[in-house]
C-alpha cells in the first residue's frame, strides 16, 4: 500500500477493510519516515505492532 492511501484510510470516516498477513487490521498511525504503520488486528486490539506499508492490502 502506498503512503498516501494509508493516510486516506486513517482519516476516513468509513470502515475500509485492510489486511496484514491475511487478517483484518486497523491502522492507527502512518509513519512516513520509515514507510510503516502502527496497526492492530480488529479482533485483538491489544496486539499492536509496526509493519511495513508494503505488507498491507486493501480489500
Amino acid at each position: 500500500m502506498d503512503i498516501q492511501r494509508a493516510k486516506e484510510i486513517v482519516d476516513s470516516l468509513s470502515m475500509i477493510t485492510v489486511t496484514y498477513e491475511g487478517k483484518p487490521i486497523f491502522i492507527q498511525q502512518v509513519h512516513e519516515e520509515s514507510d510503516s504503520a502502527r496497526v492492530f488486528p480488529i479482533d485483538h486490539p491489544q496486539q499492536e505492532q509496526e509493519v511495513p506499508l508494503e505488507s498491507l492490502q486493501e480489500q
